[in-house]
């Protein structure tokens, strides 16, 4: 690999004189000859959280002819400042500010790129819609156009249980310290106690907004895709939360874009489960160098839109491989691709409508879901959704006759569904399913519909008990492809847990035969289409390299049932932190890190008043004679009327208990 130089510190000033601190890879002679660069901009602290990610990635980059920084957003890592939410107007202006400010440097020749995954995606979007003149093109992976439609805080109007385990996570995150010997040893336990006398409880903060409000639409660039014309090179994995975003940009956004789909869950391609893996530095390169460099690397040359189709297989709660192939599209919508309308009658599942005045009702235990996994995927065990069986007693089942043919699905399976409720807060979960002959039954996409949305997210309407409602419900996009002799399965339920949040009383649905329809995007065969280019997999230098491991760490995922109480019991604990037991590791700065999170979500299948969600999380940060220690707990609960979050932050300088925070929050229910 050329030679590339390393800056551990870069410090860049903003306009009101604060400072963001980054890491700054050259490739060698650039401080002569001036190279485009490529930004990386995130909360998650390069010093040492993403540390060794960031090394199968910014070096390489620079070793094809490019500048790299990863910077620490304000009030994250050694930046100054405090992080008081995502995605907030000053985060993204300071990320505008950067890209102008590398624009300025003798290394740079003016012509700058981002990149990142998930939040990295999403200021990508948003910087790239503040249109900074040097922004030239950009990268997001795994990330959102529309921060309401499609993020971890709601699904379809319900209110999502990512939306407290992931704000816990940033609980403790916005707890840690920056680091002493780039800060300095004096000024580090001043800008600490800053931090965390600005923190809030982000999981309440998100819960005042439960309808599409101003704050959702705030970064969101489905608002305006006129604000965004630079190149776009998306890429996502049909594990991870983010679906329908590179669907949606792919049809409004009026730049060039570019779109790659894999199995993958919520990580980088290169480090990609499922597998097969692609080299994510390549084919990021080859759309950088056409962009950056004005380079013909044949890329216009290809079809835009490329997916792996997956092919049917049985259940799990984890998949190492999955196997299926690669499709391209033109554009989208695609002419390839055209609606299947198979209508939901009496149990059963077919091309005609049968309304024979049969009516099906369902009552859900509060319990279903269970089989579900979480709905963004980080490719750890038990996280996939797993046989679909284990719930489908709580659902109305609608089967189809055994497939003559394939059926190939790519984009939006939707639901037209005509039916009533018996309650005021009532919401609809769909599964569409794939029945292999032996019954079992994989999951191939999901979608939710609050029914008190159904005139729109900005004003929930209750909904009238017994009333016919005619809803619409648009389920995640996927590329799957069904067999030949399988069926095609949709259950409908009234609860979803712990995926959703449940309504405050259980709730029965009920629906008339032959009233409802489901609408498959299906996918016709093309067999005159030029076979794609091949996708090798990256070596494996390109994977985070391993770190000193000081203490080996455990995982555990589990369901259990309390037969003395009827509680259902959901857990999730990690020694080594929410993304892997990686126990304690020591980094080449010195610096030991080691991490402890324990969530658990239990529920009464009779009671949805007994939905409970705890997290308790616990980090350390030693190096020679300094040690920081962080514990966050969190809880949530509801009534009929009323969340109810609590939470506390405890921090210690070495022994000694450095700073402590409580909250304490009551949030009346909205159309939730």
């Amino acid at each position: 690999m050329p030679d590339v130089s390393v800056t551990e510190t870069v410090w860049i000033p903003m306009p009101d004189g604060k400072q963001l601190a980054a890491r700054l890879w050259l490739p060698e002679g650039a401080t002569g000859t001036p190279v485009p660069a490529l930004l990386e901009y995130i909360p998650y602290r390069r010093r040492d959280r993403t540390r060794l990610r960031d090394e199968g990635m910014h070096p390489r980059f620079a070793a094809n002819g490019y500048a790299c920084l990863r910077v620490d957003m304000r009030g994250s890592g050694d930046s100054d400042g405090v992080m008081v939410d995502e995605y907030t107007q000053q985060e993204m202006q300071d990320g505008a500010d950067v890209v102008q400010w590398i624009a300025a440097q003798p290394w740079c020749d003016g012509k700058v790129g981002m990149f990142g995954k998930s939040w990295g995606a999403f200021t990508a979007f948003q910087v790239a819609a503040l249109r900074p003149p040097a922004l030239k093109a950009i990268v997001p992976v795994m990330g959102t156009d529309d921060r309401w439609l499609e993020d971890i805080h709601f699904c379809g109007g319900c209110l999502a249980g990512d939306n407290f385990w992931w704000g816990s996570i940033m609980q403790l995150y916005n707890a840690f310290p920056p680091d002493p010997a780039i800060v300095g040893d004096n000024r580090w336990r001043e800008m600490w106690k800053e931090r965390l006398e600005a923190m809030t409880f982000w999981p309440a903060q998100w819960l005042e907004h439960q309808t599409r409000d101003g704050m959702w639409r705030r970064g969101s660039i489905s608002e305006n895709y006129d604000d965004v014309q630079i190149p776009v090179f998306y890429f996502g994995g049909w594990a991870d939360l983010y679906r329908d975003t590179p669907f949606r940009i792919a049809e409004r956004l009026k730049g060039p874009v570019r779109v790659l789909m894999g199995p993958w869950a919520h990580l980088y391609p290169h480090e990609g489960v499922p597998r097969p893996r692609v080299n994510f530095i390549d084919e990021a390169v080859r759309f950088w160098d056409r962009w950056l460099k004005d380079i013909d690397t044949g890329l216009d040359d290809e079809p835009p839109l490329r997916f792996w189709m997956q092919e049917s297989v049985a259940p799990a709660g984890f998949h190492e491989f999955r196997p299926g192939r690669w499709v391209e599209e033109p554009g989208w919508p695609s002419p390839n691709v055209s609606p299947l309308a198979l209508w939901l009658n009496n149990g059963t599942l077919q091309d005609t409508a049968r309304p024979d005045g049969a009516e099906m009702s369902i009552c859900s235990p509060q319990t279903f879901g269970l089989a579900g996994g979480d709905m963004c995927s980080f490719a750890l065990k038990g996280d996939m959704p797993g046989d679909c069986r284990m719930d489908a007693g709580g659902a109305l089942l609608f089967r189809s006759e055994p497939l003559d043919q394939a059926l190939e699905i790519l984009g939006q399976p939707g639901l037209t569904l005509e039916l009533a409720a018996d309650q005021p807060h009532a919401f609809v979960a769909a599964l569409l399913v794939d029945e292999a002959p032996d019954g079992a039954q994989t999951l191939i996409s999901r979608g939710f519909c609050n029914l008190m949305h159904r005139d729109g997210d900005t004003n929930p309407r209750p909904v009238v008990p017994g009333e016919v409602m005619r809803v619409g419900l648009q389920m995640h996009a996927i590329g799957y492809r069904v067999p030949e002799g399988h069926r095609v399965m949709v259950q409908i339920a009234s609860a979803y847990w712990p995926v959703l949040w449940p309504a405050p009383s259980p709730v029965t649905l009920t629906l008339a035969a032959g009233r409802s329809v489901l609408t498959v995007p299906q996918r016709r065969d093309t067999p005159q289409a030029p076979t794609p280019r091949t996708l090798p997999e990256p070596p494996t230098d390109q994977l985070p390299r391993p770190s000193a491991r000081l203490r080996e760490g455990s995982f555990k995922r589990s369901l259990s049932v309390d037969l003395t109480t009827g509680l259902h019991t959901a857990r999730m604990y990690s020694d080594g932190g929410v993304f892997g037991p990686v126990g304690q590791m020591q980094l080449e700065t010195g610096t030991a890190l080691s991490d402890v999170s324990d969530r658990v979500y239990s529920i009464h299948p009779d009671d949805p008043l007994s939905a409970r969600a705890t997290m308790e999380q616990e980090s350390r940060f030693e190096r020679g004679d300094w040690s920081a220690r962080i514990k966050t707990t969190s809880e949530q609960t509801a009534t009929e009327t009323e969340f109810h979050l609590t939470a506390r932050v405890q921090c210690w300088d070495g022994d000694d208990l450095f700073h402590e925070i409580e909250w304490h929050h009551a949030i009346p229910r909205n159309g939730m």
